[in-house]
């Protein structure tokens, strides 16, 4: 990954709808290299998809977040790999990572409402064989996500102190 790709991928971060035109600009870059950088980065899956970001508690609030640690007997050969793949593939599933600490694979799950994230974790995670224990975390209010502020706030209030 050169230079280029680093500041091109800084700026995409920001803000997804910048185009090459934009970012060449504010690189002080030729137009063209710009769009073969962006190019290149996305016939090597470096640059995955473009998204937004959404405060869904402005849009819906029978949306559920829950985040699962979930410990875990890995395959003989493939590791987590096997049993991280079998998860991520149900459509509940927003993400999954490996941890390293107490517990194996944390799952990003969202549902319409407690009772379907409850039944996802009961009957879809917890029977997996390799799965040994599970425990759910329901988040109840987003305040930054992706280094997005999501509420208006105040600046610091706070009185300087001086010796």
């Amino acid at each position: 990954m050169n230079e280029l790709q680093l500041k091109v991928l800084e700026l995409l971060k920001e803000d997804a709808r910048r185009d090459a035109e934009l970012i060449a600009t504010m690189l002080d870059e030729p137009v063209e290299e710009v769009k073969q950088a962006i190019a290149a980065m996305e016939q090597d899956h470096v640059i995955v998809k473009y998204a937004t970001v959404v405060n869904w508690s402005k849009v819906d609030d029978e949306k559920v977040t829950a985040l699962i640690e979930v410990q875990i007997t890995p395959e003989r050969g493939r590791g987590f790999e096997g049993i991280a793949e079998h998860i991520y593939l149900y459509p509940e599933v927003k993400s999954v990572y490996l941890m390293s600490g107490a517990y194996d694979l944390l799952v990003e799950v969202e549902g319409k409402n407690l009772k379907e994230v409850a039944s996802f974790v009961s009957n879809k995670l917890s029977p997996i064989d390799a799965v040994l224990s599970t425990k759910t975390f329901f988040i109840l209010k987003k305040y930054k996500q992706d280094g997005i502020i999501f509420e208006e706030h105040e600046g610091d209030h706070r009185l300087m102190v001086s010796p």
